[in-house]
């Protein structure tokens, strides 16, 4: 596994939200973000979400994931199966494994949101 760092994606002319330090959130926007940050809340999930995103080629095997907790694999499928629902990491299988692989929109939106505001 490889350790990188992640990049800061561009976020498109028209993304959904603006930095929390120009103006306040939208009841709406609020609403569409909740559960993201509710499925990152988790420290399990936290370290998911990154362990995925540090794999070279930008996917994990769920054989690769497993071994990095102190936790049953029935409670990892769990966690991967609320950052699939919070569209977080998306999966597919190939053969026997299932192979996991961060959403750019998901880290461009919640890069948008918290970008610090220019001076």
């Amino acid at each position: 596994m490889s350790k990188k760092e992640l990049p800061v994606l561009q976020p498109a002319a028209a993304a959904c939200c603006s930095p929390l330090a120009r103006e306040p959130l939208t009841e709406t926007d609020a609403a569409a973000l909740a559960p993201i940050f509710k499925a990152l809340a988790d420290p399990v999930r936290l370290r998911l979400f990154s362990l995925i995103a540090s794999f070279d080629g930008g996917q994990a095997c769920v054989c690769d994931l497993t071994g990095e907790f102190d936790v049953s694999q029935p409670t990892i499928s769990h966690h991967l199966r609320v950052l699939r629902e919070a569209r977080l990491v998306d999966s597919e299988r190939r053969g026997t494994w299932v192979y996991y692989w961060v959403m750019p929109d998901a880290l461009a939106r919640l890069s948008t949101l918290l970008a610090p505001v220019a001076s």
